[in-house]
């Protein structure tokens, strides 16, 4: 059994002992140690949480407890039911509430479940936030209310309608393009909410034809959930087919967007963010931020545009706070995380779909003659075990001198970039290894750059 502690809430597998995975015990604590920690620090007046969730198996009972706890602890709830993380922090900000829980393991499979944590602007706590909790929970910091003093719940299911509003008031989502182009669509939503908000997002968007793949909401997901290449197999035959103008892949709570072109073969998630970054410069042109692991081809197509980028370290919150820093128009992570603060700040694949098809529309291209016209990167993902009695911080310092000539970034682990390639590596937090992200122009070349890094550490060690 797992259960995993970070700045942005609790992730474990369910059932097990407490304190070894996400037992009912672990939620209470957790979820207890939340509503202390809302209660001493938001600067909001509000004493109500907003409790969204995926569509998970053992969403129901993870939902009951988190609830009961808070209504225990005084505060008062919004539950919004199955729900999107993106829909989830919006109904924060549109309830006025002090912050959100958002119970959503992402893309891990079915036998796990979190708490993901909300401040009152509908964004994940940052880092010295989440650390606060997990002390108030250790330390057993929290006291519940007085039979007088509980709290009260309220349902409310009308905010997928709202969030898709809020997408169709964007100003450069084109609904009238789009119902022209008269795409057919295919969505695989594995058997999540995305399988209930993203066909009506592109009902209301004006598309009419919509094949539908794992869009019932049981949460018996039919393929291993994150949308990685290996796990699409289903779409991209029924793309190869002929089937559909695009395919569009999210994750259990849908703030995840892959693309599948025409002919079947994958679009890459790199680039959902780099063709959308691509539309929304060319008609407000701003900065751009990601975060380090993300491809360079959010760098190039920002700078074709005669505009900045900024990198930030990998986190969510983290890109959040360096696009708000540098008034980033658009933003995101490399996984398919589009952060669009027209909308809001939070990574919403209801937004990638929308300002996709209308780039797709405009276009007049087929979405493999779009990818065709974007810098072409590989990015692989490789990683080095060392024993625990290694210093990894000293191993990576040891990196970051060797290659000094080269342009360093040491604000999450160390990053060198070359002229045509560059190396990631991020030490672990819960085991005694060493990740190591490279990109070059072909994926030959970004193994081949690990290799040399993982023989310059296997060297040092």
């Amino acid at each position: 059994m797992s259960l995993i502690k970070s700045i942005s809430g609790i992730r474990g597998t369910i059932g097990g002992v407490p304190g070894e995975g996400l037992s009912p015990l672990d939620i209470v604590k957790f979820t207890a140690a939340y509503a202390t920690f809302m209660n001493r620090n938001s600067s909001c007046n509000s004493r109500t949480i907003v409790v969204g969730r995926d569509a998970r198996l053992s969403g129901p009972m993870v939902s009951d407890i988190v609830i009961g706890t808070l209504t225990a602890m005084g505060m008062d709830v919004v539950n919004i039911g199955p729900a999107s993380t993106p829909t989830t922090e919006i109904a924060v900000v549109e309830e006025k509430a002090c912050g959100g829980i958002i119970l959503t393991a992402s893309h891990n499979p079915k036998e796990w479940n979190a708490l993901k944590l909300l401040n009152e602007n509908g964004e994940f706590l940052n880092d010295a936030q989440g650390k606060e909790v997990l002390r108030i929970a250790e330390a057993g910091e929290y006291s519940f209310a007085s039979v007088d003093d509980l709290g009260h719940v309220y349902h409310n299911d009308t905010y997928n309608r709202r969030h898709i509003e809020k997408v169709l008031s964007l100003d450069l989502v084109d609904t009238e393009a789009i119902a022209k182009a008269d795409f057919t669509v295919a969505v695989d939503a594995v058997n999540s909410v995305g399988g209930t908000i993203i066909p009506q997002l592109l009902r209301a968007l004006g598309v009419k034809n919509i094949i539908e793949l794992n869009c019932e909401a049981t949460g018996r997901f039919a393929h291993t959930p994150e949308p990685i290449p290996q796990n699409l197999t289903q779409i991209s035959e029924l793309m190869a087919d002929g089937k559909a103008d695009v395919g569009f892949v999210v994750d259990p709570d849908v703030d995840r967007l892959a693309i599948v072109m025409e002919d079947g073969r994958m679009f890459v998630e790199e680039y959902t963010l780099v063709s959308i970054a691509d539309y929304v410069l060319s008609h407000t042109p701003g900065a751009t931020v990601s975060n380090l692991s993300s491809s360079r081809a959010l760098r190039d197509v920002t700078e074709r545009h005669g505009c900045s980028y900024s990198a930030a370290a990998v986190g969510e919150v983290n890109v959040t706070t360096k696009m708000k820093e540098t008034g980033a128009v658009i933003g995101g992570e490399g996984n398919g995380g589009v952060i669009y603060p027209e909308s809001h700040y939070g990574r919403d694949a209801l937004v990638g779909v929308a300002l996709f098809l209308s780039l797709l529309a405009k276009s007049g291209k087929k979405v493999s003659e779009l990818r065709a016209t974007y810098p072409a990167y590989e990015i692989a993902k490789n990683k080095i075990e060392l024993t625990p009695e290694i210093d990894v911080d000293a191993i990576l310092e040891a990196v970051k001198k060797r290659f000094a000539g080269e342009r360093i970034s040491d604000i999450d682990g160390v990053k060198i970039d070359f002229a045509d390639s560059w190396v990631h590596l991020r030490k672990s937090n819960t085991e005694p290894i060493i990740r190591i992200y490279s990109e070059a122009h072909t994926m030959k070349e970004a193994d081949d750059l690990a290799d040399s890094i993982k023989a310059v550490i296997a060297e040092m060690v």
